[in-house]
């Protein structure tokens, strides 16, 4: 049986190799069919301006090091490794959550739903929500503040995702619990990668994160939960036939009974 894991850390500010440094460390061995890291987890999160983070930014699929390492990852582990760094395309800068399948880059994702001062420092990606497939498990990617507007999850999931990938730096205990409905409503698995720790930045507003890093199964079951208060790793079996059986108790269809004719405004 496949099985995910999410790893949860608490990166220092700027410091981009001892980051990765003490990812690697906290990974070991483990080999995981999919591996979820957080949002910019190797460069932090509170950047002043675009400046600031275009000096640690790189270009997909290997320009830099955090590109690098999931590169390296994922060809140690044989599987799929999601994780969030910053992207530079041009003069566009993007907070991204890039794919690796075997050591090979699949995507970059870009994320669509900025929060907050994001969008003083980061361009919005234009999407499309992507879906990976490897070794017959399908993974759809999000990142962070997208679990607010359920028709990326929706979207995913329509596309044939059997688990949401989604690397975040949470700043409420909200999202933990939308993610178990993200998970209910579309039948399939979620596996959030959270981080904990402080930055203090002025001007922008110290930023306490909450870790929440989970991995929830097709119908709501939080099948594996981190602290919220220091780093941790947590896995879990993910079973893709589980999320893609959309048959519901009492003879519905998760998706067949849905009434898109309907659903306009």
């Amino acid at each position: 049986m496949p099985f995910a894991a999410a790893l949860q850390t608490e990166p220092r500010f700027g410091e981009v190799e001892p980051n990765l440094a003490d990812a690697e460390t906290r990974l070991g061995d483990l080999a995981p069919d999919l591996l979820v890291l957080s949002e910019l987890f190797s460069s932090g999160y509170a950047f002043r301006d675009r400046a600031e983070a275009r000096g640690v930014a790189e270009t997909f699929p290997d320009g830099g090091p955090t590109l690098r390492f999931l590169a390296r990852t994922s060809a140690r582990t044989g599987g799929v490794v999601v994780g969030g760094y910053v992207e530079r395309d041009g003069d566009r800068i993007y907070n991204a959550a890039a794919v690796f399948t075997a050591g090979v880059s699949r995507v970059s994702y870009r994320k669509v739903h900025l929060f907050g001062f994001e969008d003083e420092v980061f361009d919005a990606g234009p999407g499309p929500f992507p879906v990976v497939e490897h070794r017959g498990l399908r993974v759809g990617v999000m990142i962070c503040f997208d679990w607010r507007f359920p028709e990326a999850a929706r979207t995913l999931a329509l596309a044939g995702a059997d688990v949401l990938a989604h690397p975040s730096n949470l700043v409420t205990a909200l999202c933990p619990a939308a993610m178990v409905t993200r998970a209910v409503e579309n039948g399939v698995y979620a596996v959030t990668a959270g981080r904990t720790g402080v930055e203090h930045r002025p001007p922008r507003p110290s930023l306490a994160f909450q870790g929440g890093s989970q991995i929830v199964g097709p119908r709501g079951e939080v099948l594996a939960r981190a602290p919220d208060d220091r780093p941790a790793l947590v896995r879990a079996e993910l079973d893709p036939a589980r999320a893609r059986d959309k048959r519901l108790t009492y003879g519905n269809d998760l998706f067949g009974a849905r009434r898109p004719d309907v659903y306009r405004l």
